[in-house]
């Protein structure tokens, strides 16, 4: 079985869990869009959908991250424009319950096509145990933990599949009644020596603009430890996001 049938098949078990549920959805939107022109031309899109279905047993999330920037370049003395950013991210995870407050144990699966990060494509599946290290009326922090399987695809046509150890955590600290602070960390680190260890890292500051309408300033870093020649091994990307939550 492929690698991106096999992570969409972990998708679809995380999604038939809800195909017959009556809970409500809850999400976020989130969009971004920065244009400029004259002696410097270039566009960025930054979208991201996330959703939590809430169940009495389970609890699953899904997102969707994308990125795209175009720029005007310098080529042999003419101005061209060219893509300098074009990356998807679709993941899943399915929490099953434990008890009541939020211990469960949990199935992820994910994958990533970005054109520029020298693979063709990075996939992960991974199972373990999910919990809510504390929580008060300010903040908390959730982690994950467990082991899992990576599946890439170089550029050249190279296939690599390693074993790894998933670790993941949220924090969240409410600012003010308007205003929170939030810092997500992740890494699936290699068993094994050689291999690729991918890290990720988001933290951002949100502040609601009206209603249903938030504005969101974001840091985000990607680091892999083991990147082909000519290729950088950590990608950061800032962004001013407006978000819908629903």
């Amino acid at each position: 079985m492929s690698t991106f049938k096999l992570t969409s098949l972990a998708c679809l078990i995380c999604a038939s869990l809800t195909a017959h549920a009556k809970a409500p959805l809850e999400g976020e939107v989130e969009l971004g869009v920065i244009t400029t022109s004259g002696n410097t031309e270039t566009t960025s899109l930054k979208g991201k959908v996330g959703i939590t279905h809430d169940l009495e047993n389970w609890k699953n999330q899904y997102q969707l991250d994308a990125l795209y920037k175009k720029d005007e370049v310098e080529v042999n003395g003419t101005k061209v424009s060219q893509t300098t950013a074009q990356k998807v991210f679709v993941s899943g995870q399915g929490d099953y319950k434990l008890n009541a407050e939020n211990a469960a144990l949990f199935v992820y699966a994910s994958y990533e096509d970005d054109k520029f990060s020298g693979f063709e494509y990075q996939s992960t599946v991974a199972v373990g145990y999910s919990d809510q290290l504390f929580s008060n009326e300010h903040s908390f922090l959730n982690y994950n933990i467990g082991p899992g399987y990576t599946f890439s695809k170089l550029e050249e046509g190279d296939k690599e599949e390693s074993a790894v150890l998933r670790l993941a955590a949220t924090y969240q600290y409410k600012l003010s009644d308007n205003a929170r602070f939030s810092q997500k960390l992740s890494t699936e680190a290699a068993l094994e020596s050689g291999q690729n260890t991918r890290s990720k890292s988001e933290t951002a500051v949100s502040a609601n603009l009206m209603g249903n309408l938030s504005m969101k300033a974001a840091y985000t870093i990607t680091h892999n430890s083991d990147v082909k020649v000519g290729k950088e091994k950590t990608d950061t990307t800032t962004s001013i996001t407006v978000v819908y939550l629903f």
